[in-house]
């Protein structure tokens, strides 16, 4: 395998030996430690109950982390411009997963959501994929229509046409979260791509109109918005999840209670090593541990940011705007689950990215760092006038090897 790539220019097989962004990559890779141990934590008392062995869960995060490893690897392997060709197969793609979640047998529920598809053991998360795709498609419809998108309507409307769809599969699911996310990212990149302020407005005011009629012909999602507001009201009933997490926080004060130690992952706290592994962090490493790791992500999302910036004087338009999408992807899945964590959001079931348990969430997390460890390495390759083409003599040799 690694004589039929070795012709060819990557981060990993380069004259510079590994050239990638370490900063970026020591960032994702320190949140991905982080996150084996808080699930080896978080998980040990559940696992120990459902299958009789503490590290059932943690064995499992280790194979998906692994596995996500393996796939960013893959992915520095593969040329920014193949992405951009595929922009429209990776958009049926997207089509083609969120509907595939939904046709019964194929599907599989988990908590009154349809939003997997099971194979075997192990449970595939669409919107997680979508995500992504969208990104990518999103990317290239900028670049080949940078000027519908900043003079006229029509370069505005198109992508949200083709959006609208893909929001409505998605709260078919029902994945409320992912929707915000993936929308909220995606007019993000319209915004840094050239939409004017007005049309800008319209959309989002549209955005807000829209959140509102959903929270409301929906009772659950009405129920939550008022829970949110005193979950003290029905602290063992529908505000139970945001009162244990609450206590989590209190209990971990300045310094924690140590790790391993946490109280509210002994079955009090729901979910504790999926969408409220923070709550645990900030019991366990207390207020000084849970700022650090705030600290991380807005570095780690910050880095990102700056690499797309990077790209765009560079005049690598597409990119820029996949760096950009792929960092706001990960803003706001972190804030909303933040939010949640610490009160300041309604419930809502959605991953921490590189944190939580997941198998989905920690693949696609290590897919778009590889993504933006190749765009990055692309960019500074071109700058320093080096060809990102393999040379003719070796594409022969590598023919004959294969």
């Amino acid at each position: 395998m690694l004589g039929l790539l070795r012709p060819y220019p990557s981060p990993l097989l380069s004259p510079r030996g590994l050239d990638v962004d370490f900063p970026l990559l020591a960032g994702c890779l320190a949140l991905l430690g982080l996150g084996l141990v808080m699930i080896t934590s978080a998980s040990s008392e559940v696992s120990s109950v459902q299958s009789g062995n503490p590290w059932y869960f943690m064995v499992r995060h280790l194979i998906y982390l692994l596995i996500g490893l393996g796939a960013c690897a893959v992915v520095l392997m593969v040329p920014i411009a193949t992405w951009q060709r595929m922009g429209g197969t990776l958009l049926l793609g997207a089509f083609g997963v969120l509907v595939l979640v939904l046709v019964p047998g194929v599907g599989r529920e988990v908590n009154g959501s349809m939003r997997w598809i099971g194979f075997g053991a192990f449970n595939v998360q669409p919107s997680e994929i979508a995500k992504v795709f969208v990104v990518a498609y999103l990317a290239g419809y900028l670049v080949r229509r940078e000027d519908e998108v900043r003079h006229r309507w029509i370069g505005f409307i198109k992508p949200i046409v083709v959006l609208i769809p893909l929001a409505g599969l998605l709260l078919m699911e029902p994945d409320f979260g992912a929707t915000v996310v993936m929308l909220g990212s995606a007019a993000a990149m319209l915004f840094l791509g050239g939409v004017g302020l007005l049309r800008f407005a319209l959309l989002a005011s549209a955005a807000v109109a829209a959140v509102v009629v959903l929270v409301q012909t929906q009772e659950y999602r009405l129920q939550r918005l008022i829970t949110f507001t005193d979950p003290w009201a029905d602290q063992f009933g529908s505000g139970y999840q945001l009162t244990q997490a609450l206590i989590a926080f209190g209990r971990g004060q300045w310094l924690g209670v140590g790790l391993g130690n946490s109280v509210q992952k002994q079955f009090y706290l729901p979910e504790a090593h999926t969408d409220f592994v923070f709550s645990v962090l900030a019991e366990e490493l207390g207020m000084v541990g849970a700022l650090a790791t705030l600290g991380l992500f807005a570095f780690v999302c910050v880095r990102s940011l700056y690499i797309g910036l990077w790209a765009e004087k560079a005049k690598l338009y597409f990119s820029a705007y996949v760096a950009y999408g792929l960092a706001f992807l990960w803003i706001g899945q972190f804030l909303i689950n933040i939010g949640v964590n610490v009160g300041l959001l309604p419930t809502k079931g959605l991953t921490l990215p590189f944190l939580s348990y997941g198998g989905s969430s920690l693949v696609i997390c290590c897919v778009s760092l590889g993504l933006l460890l190749r765009l990055d390495w692309e960019r500074r390759r071109l700058e320093r006038g080096e060809s990102l083409e393999a040379p003719a003599g070796n594409s022969k040799e590598a023919s004959h090897d294969l």
